[in-house]
């Protein structure tokens, strides 16, 4: 299982992309994900460049030195939402698309295929995986608060970034609480997965421990917030702690990587 503190001690590894600029690969991956979306919607070229795209990004987490049995985890865990969109698209017809060819095959209760929508939903398959690639790639190499400093020296709405500075909080207090929840469980020999506890009494356990999770984190968060307070949190405090500048090397990884990306859609 991968949790919140695997995917902040990756982000603590030492490598050439660990030691990038957040800042450039904030927009090294907002650039994959916006040249990955304005691909056409069916083009015989689009699967290659996909491909072509989503290999350049493997090599870079072999860089980055990541656990890639992590890494595919959560590219799996993320997967089935854009699989549950793209499964449903040789079934349908869509309305960009005037002729349609039928594929040859004999389906149950009047269902079609079509190549126009093999072709669309294989496609929205593939871009759903590199985009979910470039953004794994980016949260394992980058520490969640220099992602938010990052993006709020790029330029994001302050409102945006504020709420994401938030989330990250919050997200890692649940965590915690959620620790000490089943660590209290264990000490009493409460097993989940025990088929000889009766299943409603099980499940009745499960919900006190979600309302106390909720409780918890609700004081939790009120202690929180007035120690951020005490400790001089508010407008620009991700600047006092995040100075960094961009260097050669990352100037030279942008261009890089914009380099490669305009071969891959020009002459792959």
């Amino acid at each position: 299982m991968v949790t919140l503190t695997d995917i902040e001690r990756e982000s603590y590894k030492n490598s050439p992309i660990h030691r990038l600029d957040p800042r450039v690969k904030l927009l090294f991956a907002l650039a994959v994900i916006l040249y990955v979306v304005s691909l056409p919607r069916i083009h015989d070229d689009n699967l290659v460049r996909l491909l072509a795209v989503e290999a350049y990004l493997i090599v870079l987490v072999l860089i980055a030195g990541l656990d890639l049995r992590y890494f595919i985890l959560r590219i799996l865990a993320t997967l089935p939402f854009g699989l549950g969109i793209a499964l449903f698209q040789p079934f349908l017809k869509p309305s960009f698309v005037e002729n349609f060819t039928p594929f040859p095959l004999d389906l149950p209760f009047g269902l079609s295929m079509t190549y126009e929508g093999i072709a669309f939903g294989s496609s929205l398959l593939i871009k759903f995986l590199v985009c979910i690639t470039a953004v794994v790639l980016l949260s394992s190499t980058t520490r969640l608060r220099d992602m938010v400093a990052a993006a709020d020296r790029v330029g994001f709405p302050r409102e945006f970034t504020l709420l994401l500075s938030m989330m990250v909080r919050y997200l890692f207090l649940f965590w915690s609480v959620l620790k000490r929840i089943k660590i209290a469980q264990q000490t009493r020999l409460f097993n989940i997965w025990n088929r000889d506890v009766p299943r409603k009494w099980v499940i009745k356990q499960v919900g006190y421990s979600i309302s106390s999770i909720f409780i918890r984190s609700y004081e939790q968060g009120e202690k929180t917030y007035i120690s951020m307070l005490c400790r001089g949190y508010g407008s620009g405090y991700d600047k006092v702690y995040y100075r960094g500048k961009i260097k050669a090397q990352d100037i030279f990884f942008l261009f890089f990587s914009a380099g490669c990306i305009v071969y891959i859609h020009y002459f792959v």
